[in-house]
């Protein structure tokens, strides 16, 4: 178990004083709450990206989608192979942050990726993040677990486990994931298409009794003044966050 529980440290989990007990609770199969990939303190190096198993659609579908997801995500924009799991609704591709992102971003990308091979119906709206396997769902008994990638069609009818997955196979399908960097993950957030929405800046007001400063906080400095910003200033804060800005509104005249 700590094998296993040192390969989710290293690629998905944000540390935390309690974070290796939960995760020993919940590999147990003890009640615990699921934990949370998208992180309380805003950040994220984890990327889960749902396949659910949808009514109408074509036998093994949901699996298609996956595979030509996840070989696209190799071989257009350079990641390495993502973890495979079956969530008890179908599959998940889990990919692994070397360096966090906010939960905003990482949740367009989500869109994006799905948007790009669901259905259009299907992409549409928030998807909710699996909890981080192996797990059990106590309602069904049945277990979320990692897989070998060359077994995934096999569960495309059943997408759990019945039983606890032996800790060291789940462990063995970790051990070679790789993390995605930050350059690539920026330039396949960008490469995706423009955002639904501007992702949240942190905007500070000047103080009454000061005037705003000419010019962008220096470099380092948090925040954007949005004030007296030039659209080049806006821009390069907006790279600087691996953020390409698309701009889709015009100022309609008076």
């Amino acid at each position: 178990m700590e094998k296993l529980i040192a390969e989710l440290m290293r690629l998905f989990v944000q540390d935390g004083p309690a974070t290796t007990e939960m995760l020993a609770r919940q590999l147990r199969g003890e009640e615990v709450d699921s934990l949370d990939v998208l992180a309380p303190s805003g950040l994220t190096r984890a990327i889960a990206i749902p396949f659910e198993k949808l009514k109408d659609a074509p036998e093994g579908a949901h699996w298609k989608q996956l595979c030509e997801a996840a070989n696209a995500l190799q071989a257009e924009h350079g990641f390495p192979a993502p973890a495979v799991s079956v969530t008890g609704l179908g599959y998940c591709l889990w990919i692994s942050l070397a360096a966090p992102v906010p939960n905003a971003q990482a949740r367009q990308f989500v869109r994006r990726v799905r948007q790009g091979w669901l259905q259009a119906g299907a992409a549409r709206g928030e998807v909710k993040t699996p909890p981080l396997p192996p797990c059990l769902d106590r309602a069904t008994g049945h277990w979320a677990a990692f897989i070998h990638p060359g077994m995934g069609a096999s569960f495309a009818d059943e997408p759990w486990l019945e039983v606890a997955p032996p800790a060291l196979a789940q462990a063995a399908f970790l051990e070679s994931v790789e993390s995605v960097t930050p350059a690539k993950f920026a330039d396949a957030f960008a490469a995706f298409g423009p955002a639904e929405a501007p992702l949240p800046l942190a905007v500070q007001a000047p103080a009454p009794e000061q005037a705003a400063p000419s010019s962008p906080p220096p470099s380092g400095q948090d925040g954007l003044l949005l004030k007296d910003a030039t659209l080049e200033d806006i821009v390069r804060h907006l790279h600087a966050m691996n953020i390409e800005p698309t701009f889709r509104h015009l100022l309609q005249p008076k």
